[in-house]
């Protein structure tokens, strides 16, 4: 019974991990959709950086995307177009003063 009793906690640790980080996951595809669908829109079209800017903008609003805004999302000019990358960190409470911090890094080339 005892051995059960610990083979319980120890899936339920883990399955407790899983809830705790899907919101985070979750977000995370919601800004890999916004920055997928800028480039699908503007990828070879010749698009200017406000026209990216803005179209991210309306996609976060569109997305409810509250993690980070429109601004944290970088947009660079690069050879042959723009290079849009959004970098960040979340963290997320697990038990008591454990917490889990996911770094994230999605970064795609928009051609002109």
């Amino acid at each position: 019974m005892l051995g059960a009793i610990f083979l319980v906690v120890f899936f339920g640790l883990f399955a407790f991990a899983a809830i705790r980080l899907t919101p985070v996951y979750l977000n995370y595809m919601k800004i890999v959709g916004v920055v997928e669908g800028a480039r699908e829109e503007f990828d070879g079209q010749n698009a200017t950086r406000g026209m990216i800017r803005n179209s991210i903008s309306r996609r976060f609003d569109v997305e409810s995307v509250g993690v980070i805004t429109a601004r944290d999302v970088n947009v660079t000019a690069v050879d042959g177009g723009y290079e849009v990358s959004a970098v960040y960190d979340d963290t997320t409470p697990f038990i008591s003063n454990v917490s889990f911090s996911v770094h994230f890094d999605k970064t795609v080339l928009i051609r002109r």
